[in-house]
């Protein structure tokens, strides 16, 4: 790696020169770092210098041309730092939308994005902050990034990636073991030497998006004043970061983050790089796709951040169930947010207006939903759940991700659903929401988070969510209605809405049913249900980390299985000891367990690919043995 940035003039057998470049943030005046959001991007011009564009590889695939480059981030203590990224636009189109993708923690810049994006009449900058990339025939893998950071240059798997140059703002891993995206403290890999925000690597990678957004400015097929950000996790936060310093954003859609990395033990933290700071300056608009289980962007601090942003302008969509994940209905929810901010090709209907009403005669919270109808509605959902601390608490991750949301059957007068919340108990809190699924008028395929493709029909719309306290529920004289029972599912009616998946497209279903208390294992019993199967196959019943095959004989005939916690077993063949504790149940063909700890990654793959139609279960429940 270069000490001091070079300079080539004329041909390569010129000399080198020594630029003396300008820094691309301003000295500290008095040693004093910036205390506020304001203080610490003041100074700095994203548009100022050169972009020093280096076109790694460029390929034409279905009619759109895609580029791998870098681009100058800026310059840090008299060095250079380069952004890796891909670039892809709709061959021979102009005047397009710019967007700006942002992977996140351990994932890559993708291609698969940048070409989706071009199809659907996007220009798209995937930037590689992490040094990561996923391209034909340029694959970055953090392999190829220390190979990078050895400056391994004669190694046949060398590729040129992103160079942060003495900075460091690299993740999964970050190339100095002690850096932290939580500090703000100096180090030999920092900008300040002294506590300043401008050492944390959030801020850079910020810095490195809004230099994108130049870049997007800067080509001639984009329109410049139709440019929109979003990203996954780490990337949702950056996300909001770039929408909440560079106001060139004219719409946001960040996922899973960006709502939630709040207060620390750190006060300038706090001041400077916490979502909540950030969220107060989004001007633009704005939706928030934020599962309902979600351990990174919990739903907890959605209500917060809604009432945070500047902006008017703004949606949500939270699937019921899902951590980190969503299907094809809520993902979609981001582009078409894009169709309407940047194309003013679609347009969605309002958020549905939702009225929790604590004080009822049958002493039972109601709850009225009245979503706007200026689109075809398809179906209105009400979930409510009990699990949970009000601060949402990041040491309260296994709580929040195995949250059962029930459904809640609902009834339709004019435009309004209406529904009772029948609860377990008045000592916990009650969070309930409504989810309008709505018609669109052609199906949309875009690039999952994980880039996987999806094709939509359909997009979601949520409410606000609503919060109720243990003393709300008391003083309200709200009774506690639902009695424990042994009967976890009858498969009847709606009974999917209480149960899961990722893969809509495949039968398995996952539920957390069993972590709620009207549900709880009684001492010493067993799992039952009974299935029938087209074809002989392997069943696979999971629990947690453990799961075990059942085999299924065929033939259309019900089979009953009865199953205790010795039935299963983990990916080191540990068997499951007791019930007590347990927090998802899942039904499927095939799954792979893992076992991580002590450095090793043990893995387990138990069932088979299915054959036939989709089996039939019923009546599981809870059985006491003798």
């Amino acid at each position: 790696m270069r000490s001091l940035p070079i300079c080539f003039l004329g041909f390569l057998s010129l000399p080198y020169l020594i630029c003396q470049a300008k820094e691309s943030l301003p000295p500290l005046v008095n040693e004093t770092a910036p205390q506020s959001l304001g203080e610490m991007w003041a100074g700095f011009d994203p548009q100022a210098e050169p972009l020093e564009v280096e076109v790694l590889k460029e390929w034409e695939e279905e009619n759109v041309i895609l580029r791998v480059l870098r681009y100058r981030i800026g310059i840090f203590k008299g060095q250079k730092a380069m952004m890796a990224a891909i670039y892809g636009y709709p061959k021979g189109a102009m005047s397009l939308p710019g967007l700006l993708q942002i992977h996140g923690g351990g994932q890559y810049a993708d291609y698969r994005a940048v070409l989706t994006n071009a199809k659907r009449g996007y220009a798209t900058i995937s930037i590689a902050w992490a040094g990561r990339i996923h391209a034909p025939d340029y694959n970055v893998t953090p392999k190829e990034v220390k190979l990078f950071w050895d400056d391994a240059r004669d190694h046949p798997n060398y590729k040129v990636t992103t160079d942060w140059g003495p900075l460091d703002a690299y993740h999964a891993p970050c190339r100095n073991p002690r850096n932290a995206f939580a500090h703000v403290s100096p180090a030999e890999w920092t900008l300040d030497e002294v506590d300043s925000p401008r050492n944390n690597p959030w801020f850079l990678c910020t810095l490195g998006a809004r230099r994108a957004i130049t870049f997007l400015e800067e080509q001639s097929e984009v329109d410049r004043k139709k440019l929109g950000v979003y990203g996954h996790s780490m990337g949702g936060k950056l996300a909001v970061m770039t929408a909440a310093a560079d106001k060139r954003i004219k719409a946001a859609a960040p996922s899973c983050g960006g709502i939630s990395n709040r207060s620390t033990d750190i006060p300038l933290y706090n001041n400077t790089i916490a979502d909540d700071v950030n969220l107060q300056h989004i001007e633009c608009p704005i939706i928030f796709l934020s599962p309902s289980n979600d351990f990174h962007g919990r739903l907890n601090d959605l209500p917060k951040a809604v009432n945070e942003i500047a902006s008017q302008e703004w949606r949500v969509t939270c699937s019921p169930h899902s951590n980190h994940q969503d299907t094809a209905e809520y993902q979609i929810a981001g582009l078409l947010w894009f169709d309407q901010q940047l194309k003013k090709t679609f347009r969605f209907p309002r958020t549905p207006i939702t009225e929790l009403t604590l004080k009822t005669e049958a002493r039972t919270p109601t709850i009225r939903v009245t979503p706007d109808t200026s689109r075809e509605i398809l179906s209105v959902s009400i979930y409510y759940t009990q699990h949970g601390k009000l601060g949402g608490e990041k040491n309260n991750h296994d709580n929040t991700k195995n949250r059962f949301w029930r459904s809640a059957k609902t009834s339709k007068e004019g435009d309004t659903w209406t529904a009772n919340l029948r609860l377990t108990s008045t000592s916990k809190p009650l969070w309930a929401y409504a989810n309008v699924l709505y018609a669109i008028d052609a199906p949309q395929t875009g690039a999952g988070y994980y880039y996987g493709l999806y094709t939509a029909e359909s997009v979601n719309l949520s409410s606000v969510v609503h919060l109720v306290r243990p003393e709300q529920l008391l003083t309200a004289g709200i009774l506690a209605s639902i009695e424990p029972t042994s009967l976890i599912e009858s498969f009847e009616g709606d009974w999917e809405k209480e149960w899961f998946t990722y893969k809509p497209e495949e039968w398995a279903r996952s539920t957390h049913k069993v972590y709620d208390e009207q549900w709880a294992a009684p001492e010493n019993g067993a799992l039952a249900f009974e299935v029938r199967s087209e074809k002989a196959n392997r069943l696979v019943v999971g629990i947690d980390q453990h799961a075990t095959e059942v085999q299924l004989t065929g033939q259309s005939k019900w089979q009953p299985i009865t199953l205790t916690p010795a039935n299963f077993t983990d990916a080191a063949g540990s068997p499951l000891t007791r019930w007590e504790g347990i927090k998802e149940l899942r039904l499927g063909a095939k799954e792979t367990l893992r076992l991580r700890g002590n450095g090793q990654d043990q893995k387990r793959t138990v069932g088979a690919n299915w054959s036939g139609n989709r089996p039939e279960f019923s009546n599981l429940r809870w059985v006491t043995q003798p």
